[in-house]
């Protein structure tokens, strides 16, 4: 499916940033309200607060919440607080710069030089100029916006935003509508810290380490963290009845996941101990042959045996025997 396929105006694309019903699972499936992990700029624990907050019914919503986001100033004690004492609602609180320019020709009528005007001096910072101010009085602006705007330290540009929410959609409608391409290209480009032996083996087994990890609290480390950023991908994956199926030393990619039928294989760089040229090195050498052995394996692919040991322990290699060597008990039985 080409990019150039994605509506951009469904319905149940957009559900995604209110709840994670379009996926199929409920918000303790996955703990998370919303189905937006994984998406580009509306994944993290902040933006997701906004979303709630905001309840984002459009594309035009979507754009605000971009640029309130990447504002300073702009949100904390300022929108969320209007939007929260009901004063207005997401689509009418300053959300980019661009905004305050055309609500004050469109809306109230001033001048196009001095909207402009007021819009530079605003998104940098410096507040309102009292002649400025008395123009927005006279021509009705209300006193929340005023205020509004003279707490603003910086703001987004729209077309900046408009680029970000477009890539977002994308992304969510390949996830509601093909999620076993999104889930492969997430895993394959996105990921940081994918582990075949922690996240593939099973719903259990990793939601396990995600309470081991999560015990640990501040103190878990850097690796740990990325860890179990990319472990609430898999579990929103399995919450789904995705799954994935064993590597295949014979078919796996070196970086990329595969889909396998129904399911996703892993690439061999998920392999714990396995780094980039390793994993490049077992596809040269399984493109070249099957491997008559675990020693004929380690001598061509020169993967350590720490390595070899732990695939092993995962049964990576099947009925491959240890050695080519031939004892006796083989002609026997």
């Amino acid at each position: 499916t080409s990019v150039m396929d994605v509506k951009m105006n469904d319905k149940s694309v957009y559900e995604l940033f209110e709840s994670p019903k379009p996926l199929g699972v409920t918000p303790d499936d996955i703990g998370c309200p919303l189905g937006t992990l994984g998406l580009p700029e509306m994944g993290t624990r902040f933006i997701q607060s906004v979303l709630v907050d905001a309840k984002p019914k459009n594309f035009a919503d979507l754009l605000q919440i971009s640029g309130l986001t990447h504002g300073t100033d702009v949100w904390l004690g300022n929108a969320q607080d209007l939007i929260k004492e009901g004063i207005c609602d997401i689509s009418q609180v300053i959300g980019t710069r661009d905004g305050i320019m055309l609500v004050l020709i469109q809306q109230y009528h001033l001048e196009n030089a001095i909207a402009f005007k007021i819009m530079e001096d605003v998104r940098k910072g410096k507040g309102l100029k009292p002649e400025y101010e008395a123009t927005m009085i006279e021509h009705g602006v209300p006193d929340w916006y005023i205020k509004s705007c003279k707490k603003i330290k910086y703001m987004f540009p729209k077309a900046h935003a408009a680029a970000y929410v477009m890539m977002a959609y994308r992304i969510a409608w390949y996830k509601v509508f093909h999620p076993l391409a999104y889930y492969a290209a997430f895993f394959s480009i996105r990921a940081t810290s994918f582990s075949y032996e922690l996240m593939c083996m099973g719903k259990e087994r990793l939601e396990y380490y995600m309470a081991e990890i999560r015990k640990k609290g501040d103190e878990a480390s850097k690796k740990e963290q990325d860890t179990l950023k990319d472990m609430r991908i898999v579990q929103e994956m399995y919450a789904r009845g995705f799954d994935f199926v064993p590597i295949d030393l014979y078919k796996a990619k070196a970086h990329r996941f595969q889909i396998i039928g129904d399911k996703l294989m892993p690439a061999l760089d998920t392999i714990e101990g396995l780094g980039d040229k390793a994993a490049e090195a077992v596809v040269d050498a399984a493109a070249k042959g099957r491997f008559l052995s675990k020693d004929d394996f380690r001598d061509r692919t020169k993967v350590s045996k720490t390595v070899i040991d732990l695939m092993d322990d995962m049964d990576l290699f099947g009925d491959i025997p240890q050695s080519n060597q031939m004892s006796l008990f083989d002609f026997t039985g």
